[in-house]
């Protein structure tokens, strides 16, 4: 429990009206904590600004200035810090300094007298970076109107820039008493100091020694989808104590090994301060992908290497530097959907005992529950002006002090509800659509939550691009060999024009995935039937079981050598048609080494060699990476891959050329109806690379060499007669079925049949005439 020591004689302010305040002061400070929390003292918060903790270290009234309003959070301007922190709703704040993370007391509790525009502030000039603190929150506590002050509760400031400690688990980080049968309507009075994390004060300098951001255009972008950790905690190049961390990842092995894939930018699971889940602790797990965030302007401590008091932000900083450096853009993984307070019966570690009914989107009919759009309550109002301020904020410091190039949002459409309906005018994304900084960054939506009509692919407006869930489904049932998908195909590869282009967008509106961090790896998906999430300790009922993969005749690893090469045939297939199709392609890190989770599809909760990267590679994993480095570079030397328009498929004006021809196998144009065959499983795509209405930057026309694609998802092989091609002569590039580099002198004559056997993908291509 709080208690003020007795003032020492020399301390003593002599005026009475003063001292009467003081122990006006000092009595409503006691009483919030040892009352009942329902009841508040409303006392008017008077001075001193100062209270002492421990005898000796008190500090005087002129050690504290009144400060400003803004910016909020803690700002070090290299002579004292300047603390700041909205609460509309609250009666009181404290304002505490502690001299280690697990201090059950703080070494001085500063009174925040001055409050402007619902910011409670002060200035302290004795104040540095490496100083760590926290807030303590005094107001009503009534769930049922949806306020949860507790005073007894310390609270991490939400606009920290740094977070020193992890949560440990105890049930005094409740803001109500744990098994009481009026479960959060009841409040548990204990102090909480001691299992919390503490923000940090931060440097913000640091040289970036002109590096600036690559900015490369969308249609030239190919993204890799990785975790700070997995990526090298195995790495063999990397010194053992570097491994899973800011350094490690940004190291020369892992940006030449980027640099090989032709990777222009690395989205990471979220590396915001992040809270590992009670139950998974209980179970000896933990959050391993980090979706449950708490600190929203601060890089993870986890992934640091140095003394977790700030330098996480340098270590980080440097990562970025080292990525621009190499061309590689740093797109980040964000999850402002919800928070790691979870729902109603939740810890209190920072909003909620903040201000709880401004942060949180509540239910209109019982304010003490949460909307959930995300599955995991406590999901951020953002109808609520501070709280869209404190997003774009947050956004905002990650662009222009930590330098990253984009956002993935994680559950999209929740940000974009007024509070309730999707609206693709929201007023996030209204305020998104006209800041100056973000307006011109990588915007990416995860375009679906677990709201109402939460499906939203092709739903969001101009500046964003999308995970394209669409792609993904329509890649996986071809591939497998189901039925009636050809059409579905055909729309898929060429950018998804049904989705984008009514909205003015380009096919790099496509995000283009067939697998990623939520799900089977490529090397699962052609070698399971089933998830086999058993590790989980949920018994198997979590993650999906929509997964549209196929195990090749033999559930998990197959001895058969045909099941052995028919996987690496369809993954390479796969691969293939990833990086040839329209649209913006995103690799899952690992892919390229047919990395395997054993039929895992949600190990968010393996923080193990299960969901690390393995760098040690077998021949299986050496062909498989070898192919994925010939396909990107293709795909990086042709323009025709990679168009920022959307085909015409007809006679354009220019020499009367139609952009794309869909190839039947008797080597004439597609009719219409054969498009609805139910049965139909193979296609040919014929990229005529003198007809891309693109230009380049000095306003001349883009062209290239012309380019054939056969797909043939069947069974059974196929005689595919080869259409007329600009030189009248195809040369193959590669063929799935075939060893990776055939005799690329051997030309085959056009109206030639070809031998595409089963399950294979074979690409072809001509030169243009010169004189055509």
């Amino acid at each position: 429990m709080f208690r003020f020591p007795e003032m020492q004689k020399k301390d003593r302010i002599p005026k009475r009206g003063f001292f009467q305040a003081l122990k006006k002061s000092i009595f409503c400070s006691k009483r919030a904590v040892s009352d009942d929390c329902a009841d508040r003292c409303d006392s008017e918060v008077i001075k001193p600004s100062i209270q002492k903790v421990r005898p000796g270290e008190t500090m005087v009234a002129n050690e504290v200035l009144t400060g400003k309003p803004y910016p909020l959070g803690a700002q070090w301007d290299g002579n004292g810090t300047n603390f700041a922190l909205f609460s509309e709703n609250a009666k009181r704040v404290e304002l505490l300094l502690f001299d280690s993370v697990e201090a059950m007391e703080p070494v001085r509790t500063i009174n925040l007298f001055q409050k402007e525009q619902s910011v409670w502030h002060c200035y302290l000039p004795k104040v540095s970076a490496g100083q760590l603190y926290a807030y303590r929150v005094d107001g009503p506590y009534d769930p049922s109107a949806g306020h949860r002050f507790n005073f007894a509760k310390v609270l991490i400031d939400p606009y920290a820039k740094a977070i020193a400690g992890d949560v440990t688990w105890d049930d005094a980080l409740y803001g109500y008493t744990i098994g009481d049968p009026q479960e959060d309507l009841s409040c548990d009075r204990r102090g909480s100091a001691a299992f919390i994390p503490k923000s940090v004060v931060v440097d913000d300098s640091f040289d970036w020694e002109g590096v600036s951001h690559p900015r490369i255009p969308w249609n030239q972008t190919v993204i890799y989808e990785t975790h700070v950790k997995g990526m090298t905690k195995l790495h063999p190049d990397i010194p053992q104590e570097l491994r899973g961390t800011y350094r490690a990842l940004s190291s020369k092995p892992v940006i030449s090994h980027l640099q090989s894939l032709g990777i222009t930018a690395i989205e990471l699971l979220p590396i915001q301060q992040h809270v590992n889940d009670r139950m998974l602790e209980e179970k000896g797990l933990n959050n391993y992908w980090g979706y449950n965030t708490i600190g929203y302007f601060a890089p993870d401590f986890r992934y640091a290497s140095g003394n977790p008091r700030g330098h996480q932000v340098q270590e980080f900083k440097e990562m970025v530097k080292n990525f621009h450096k190499a061309g590689i853009e740093v797109i980040l993984d964000v999850v402002y959907n919800h928070t790691a307070e979870k729902g109603h019966l939740g810890a209190t570690l920072s909003f909620r005992g903040i201000d709880n009914a401004s942060y949180y989107c509540l239910n209109p009919e019982n304010r003490r529950h949460y909307m959930d759009y995300s599955g995991c309550g406590a999901c951020l109002n953002m109808a609520h002006p501070r709280v869209l301020q404190f997003t774009l904020d947050s956004l905002r410091y990650w662009v222009e002090q930590m330098h990253v190039d984009g956002f993935r949002f994680d559950l999209a459409p929740a940000l974009a509800r007024d509070p309730y309906n999707v609206n693709r005018r929201s007023a996030f994304l209204n305020a998104v659509a006209q800041d100056p900084v973000l307006s011109r960054v990588k915007l990416i939506a995860e375009p679906w939550d677990l709201g109402h009509n939460g499906y939203h692919v092709g739903g969001f407006p101009e500046l964003w691009a999308e995970w394209n869930g669409k792609y993904r489904d329509t890649i996986r049932k071809y591939w497998k060999g189901d039925e009636g998908q050809l059409s579905e195909l055909g729309t898929r590869l060429t950018g998804s024009s049904d989705l984008y282009e009514c909205s003015n967008r380009t096919p790099q509106a496509s995000l283009n995935f067939i697998t990623c961090h939520d799900g089977f790896t490529i090397k699962d998906l052609v070698s399971y039937d089933e998830k086999h999430n058993e590790n989980n300790k949920e018994d198997n009922r979590d993650g999906t079981n929509d997964n549209n993969s196929w195990n090749c005749g033999v559930e998990g690893p197959a001895d058969d050598q045909e099941i052995q090469k028919l996987r690496i045939k369809q993954i390479k297939n796969m691969i293939a048609t990833l990086f040839f199709s329209q649209g913006t392609p995103m690799l899952l890190g690992g892919d390229e080494f047919a990395r395997t989770k054993n039929g895992n599809n949600n190990t968010y909760c393996q923080d193990n060699e299960l969901s690390w990267v393995k760098w040690d590679l077998n021949q299986e994993s050496q062909e498989i990476v070898e192919f994925t480095k010939m396909v990107a570079n293709l795909r990086k030397q042709h323009p025709v891959f990679r168009r920022s328009s959307f085909f015409k498929g007809r006679k354009t004006t220019d020499k009367g050329l139609r952009d794309i021809h869909w190839i039947h196998p008797e080597g004439r144009d597609l009719k219409v109806k054969e498009w609805r065959e139910s049965n139909s499983r193979t296609l040919g795509v014929l990229l005529v690379g003198n007809a891309i209405s693109d230009v380049d930057d000095y306003g001349k026309k883009v062209t290239d060499d012309t380019f054939l694609f056969l797909l043939n998802a069947h069974w059974e092989p196929v005689e595919f007669v080869l259409p007329p091609s600009p030189s009248a002569r195809w040369k193959l590039i590669f063929d799935t079925d075939k060893p990776q580099s055939p005799d690329r002198s051997k030309k085959i004559k056009s109206r030639t049949a070809y031998f595409l056997n089963a399950r294979s993908f074979a690409l072809f291509s001509s030169p243009v005439r010169r004189n055509v």
